[in-house]
């Protein structure tokens, strides 16, 4: 469970995926990050880990561990990666993104707390 110590971390988060997903990623970016695409001849996947890098760096820089932003990055890719091939909508896409930061709320708060 988040619990109210984790919301303020959680809203944070919240915030950074915001910034990362909209205002940092052009349109671009946007195109470039799907599989196939050739944006001014660079593959896709350096598209794709420049704008999961983003996020791993908001993640990592908000909750202070590399790890979780290694796994922000890992999943945002996957997350992404699988958008762009239609297994699911925007709708469900931002959906994963937003559980992935709770998920680093209650793994934080799990790693942290003292029994």
């Amino acid at each position: 469970m988040i619990g109210v110590a984790g919301f303020p971390l959680f809203i944070l988060l919240l915030f950074g995926h915001c910034l990362a997903d909209y205002p940092l990623q052009t349109d671009k970016l946007a195109v470039g990050k799907c599989p196939g695409s050739s944006v001014v001849g660079v593959h896709w996947t350096y598209w794709l880990a420049g704008h999961a890098g983003t996020h791993a760096l908001v993640v990592s820089l908000l909750t202070e561990n590399i790890w979780l932003g290694i796994g922000e990055f890992c999943l945002h890719c996957i997350i992404d990666t699988c958008k762009c091939k239609g297994y699911f909508s925007l709708l469900a896409d931002q959906f994963l993104h937003v559980a992935c930061k709770a998920a680093w709320v209650i793994i934080l708060s799990a790693v942290t707390s003292h029994p």
